[in-house]
């Protein structure tokens, strides 16, 4: 077929610099596809925000050449955008069974019909105009996770998803090894790899050694055992319900997205479900605390979640008691360290036994580590490579591993969001950028949370509030009635009375002053009581809390 002379766009949207919210958008002549539409959970600065969604400006831009979006897996972080772009872009989502599965639930609840889901099978082919894109399977920490390959007639782009290679899988589907290195043999034009784990040397371990040491502590566990994981695990959940059918427990799971994904997994066969094990969380009284097993949310100290409210004793059904055995199956993500520390040390304080991922090997990664990567490298042998689905350091390590593979350094790719990567069957660059950045999602407000409002918000979290309300005469401007001031967050106003009533003082002065001088403007007046009451206020306590001005006429 003879080349088109149109560029190769690959314009990552998210999913670089940061750990979450992937989504990559690839566009060829008249056609754009995108790989993956997930969120991000808030940073802490982010007060109020409830989660983290790219920015798809350009994309509503070429609204028309938007064909396809694939998915590579059904973590949050995958997927989780797709109830707000889909309100803006209805196209065609690709995606295997369980992924397809765990999306139209999360549609459902957003009220969201009439969308096209086309579930594929691993090796299955999607044809458009100018693209050919392949499902190949690989591992993770959730069944039917898959690398996508991009072909077209400028040649072949291989995103790996997130990925790790295990040997002996829980549902024994293996790593397609043998199509990855097809592919490889056939000439890959660029790689797009996971780079989570890059800075862990050796191999992840096989996720079955988590299954032989949960069988181990449920062997010699004399009470109630609660554990908490990741919901989206599936895998986890397998063998935790392998472990306690072993030892003639039942199962009760707690948790809003727990409950989802053991529904939607089992309903699809992805969960070996053996019948009554399963229990309401209502019929626990019926049981010895020895036969009772909970499966629950929390494993990152959520606030909000399930095992966070037991540890603070405001579940409403689950109470942690003592003699409790609790197993937190997942390592802290980078940030949740001190929120996970608070649990457990909640846990303990309850009279709970608690096994964590310092005490014990429960919980393995879902990601490639250096040699895993290594080997995806040799088997794809790309011409141009470019690092995706980490923080900055995690993509410029992996830079350097596929330099010291024998990559020349000028073939290695660190982007950014909204850099425009142009590639030809002989040269990679960036050129160009594309809008790009955080849509901060607040209830049912999308987007409508900026920058501004953010630092407002911390403004109020360090400072507090300051309302003065002063009544004013339309016709001579002197003051009818006030000022009165509201203090919250700033002080406690019964024990800083001659703080408040100086405060008046300065407002009233600022106004007569005013007033004397015929100055009747609004927005003076309103600026005028801020700059004189921040000086006081400062001069006393060194704070500056929010002054809010409000103005009545009569």
């Amino acid at each position: 077929m003879k080349k088109n002379s149109s560029k190769l766009k690959i314009i990552p949207l998210g999913g670089l610099n940061e750990i979450g919210k992937n989504m990559t958008a690839i566009e060829y002549k008249d056609e754009i596809i995108i790989i993956d539409c997930g969120l991000s959970f808030p940073e802490d600065e982010m007060l109020g925000i409830d989660i983290v969604i790219p920015d798809i400006t350009y994309l509503l831009k070429n609204k028309d050449k938007v064909k396809a979006i694939f998915l590579t897996h059904g973590h949050e972080d995958h997927i989780g955008a797709l109830p707000y772009v889909l309100k803006k872009i209805n196209v065609p989502i690709y995606g295997t069974k369980l992924t397809l599965g765990l999306v139209e639930f999360k549609l459902k609840e957003h009220k969201i019909n009439n969308l096209k889901l086309q579930v594929v099978k691993p090796g299955q082919n999607i044809k458009k105009s100018n693209f050919e894109v392949e499902f190949i399977r690989v591992n993770h920490s959730i069944p039917d996770a898959c690398a996508i390959a991009v072909h077209t007639d400028m040649g072949i782009l291989f995103h790996t998803g997130d990925f790790k290679i295990d040997h002996t899988p829980i549902d024994k589907d293996l790593m397609d090894f043998g199509r990855i290195a097809e592919i490889g043999s056939k000439g890959v034009l660029l790689l797009m790899a996971d780079s989570t784990n890059v800075e862990r040397p050796g191999a992840t371990m096989s996720e079955r050694t988590v299954g032989s040491n949960l069988d181990e502590i449920f062997g010699g566990a004399k009470n109630r055992i609660i554990v908490a994981t990741f919901a989206s695990n599936v895998h986890r959940l397998q063998q935790i319900i392998n472990s306690a059918h072993k030892y003639h427990r039942k199962v009760v799971v707690s948790g809003r997205s727990m409950v989802n994904v053991v529904g939607v997994a089992g309903e699809l066969g992805y969960l070996q479900i053996p019948e009554g094990i399963l229990i309401d969380i209502n019929d626990m009284g019926n049981y010895n605390e020895s036969e009772l097993v909970i499966i629950t949310t929390g494993s990152q100290g959520e606030p909000m979640s399930a095992l966070s409210r037991m540890a603070a004793a405001e579940h409403r059904k689950l109470e942690v008691q003592p003699g409790d055995l609790v197993v937190i199956s997942a390592n802290p993500i980078p940030g949740n360290e001190k929120l996970v520390s608070r649990v457990i040390n909640q846990l303990f304080e309850r009279g709970a036994e608690v096994i964590y991922e310092a005490l014990a090997d429960i919980h393995v990664s879902g990601h490639a580590c250096q040699e895993e990567l290594k080997l995806m490298h040799r088997l794809i042998k790309p011409k141009f490579f470019m690092p995706v689905h980490g923080e900055y350091r995690h993509l410029k390590q992996h830079g350097e591993l596929a330099v010291e593979l024998g990559m020349p350094k000028k073939n290695v790719l660190i982007g950014s969001n909204g850099a425009i990567l142009e590639v030809e069957p002989n040269s990679a660059k960036f050129a160009g950028t594309a809008p790009s950045g955080n849509i901060l999602v607040d209830g049912l407000g999308v987007g409508d949370v900026g920058n501004i409002v953010l630092r407002d918000r911390r403004h109020l979290s360090e400072d507090g509030l300051m309302v003065v309300v002063v009544t004013i005469s339309r016709e001579s401007g002197e003051i009818v009635a006030g000022p009165d001031i509201i203090s919250r967050g700033f002080v406690y106003v019964r024990e800083s009375e001659d703080l408040m009533q100086n405060a008046k003082l300065i407002v009233r002065k600022s106004l007569e002053d005013c007033s004397d001088r015929q100055m009747k403007e609004w927005s003076y007046l309103k600026n005028l009581i801020k700059d004189e009451l921040r000086n006081f206020l400062y001069q006393k306590t060194k704070r500056n809390p929010m002054i809010l001005p409000i103005i009545m006429e009569v």
